[in-house]
């Protein structure tokens, strides 16, 4: 599994631990990444590129060619925010299921209000944002092909994204929208189940 952190954000955020310590109670087979993005969309996008092809190759070994603690050896994607723009594009790439958490999908026209300088709260790391950075986003931007692969959460009280967004890009996919919360997504650890179910992830033995 491939979890995306957002803007500014880091493998540290809430949602990713949430999810890493669900994965390792309830489907300890079921390798778990999460990677500190590179500030810039195309050495973010060659990094999660890389770090898959590294780990499919190693699943594929014969060595673990038949393990048992392999639940599943497909990569599944969860992301968040931009994140969730990442993993959309990395779906439609290479057919692979998706989870995208109130996702940006115009980030593009986001970023131009922001200031140029900004610095990762989790890093401290101080970077910019251009006119080159803008312009490689949109060039991620992808369309819909297969919409069942795609589990859209998103909650309407939103501050940094508007929900509506993503409800009309996505209103053909699988669409969770809840009322209330924020961009942080209100509750997560709470709808993990549903997300391994959408995942085709076996029930945890109890």
């Amino acid at each position: 599994m491939l979890y995306i952190h957002g803007f500014n954000s880091s493998p540290l955020s809430v949602k990713a631990v949430q999810t890493r310590d669900y994965l390792a109670a309830n489907h300890p087979g079921v390798g778990f990444y999460c990677p500190q993005l590179k500030t810039n969309s195309r050495g973010a996008i060659e990094q999660l590129e890389n770090l898959m092809a590294h780990h499919a190759g190693q699943e594929n070994s014969p060595e673990q060619e038949n393990s048992l603690e392999q639940e599943n050896s497909r990569w599944l994607l969860i992301g968040s925010s931009l994140g969730g723009y990442f993993a959309h594009y990395l779906a439609e790439k290479y057919a692979l299921p998706a989870v995208l958490i109130n996702p940006a999908v115009k980030p593009y026209q986001l970023l131009k209000e922001y200031p140029s300088e900004q610095t990762n709260p989790y890093t401290g790391e101080v970077y910019w944002i251009g006119t080159g950075e803008i312009d490689a986003l949109k060039a991620l931007e992808s369309n819909i092909s297969l919409k069942n692969n795609y589990l859209v959460m998103l909650q309407t009280g939103d501050e940094v994204l508007n929900y509506r967004q993503a409800a009309a890009k996505y209103q053909d996919c699988h669409l969770h929208i809840h009322n209330g919360g924020d961009h942080s997504f209100v509750g997560y650890q709470d709808t993990l189940p549903d997300i391994m179910q959408f995942f085709q992830l076996p029930l945890p033995v109890r």
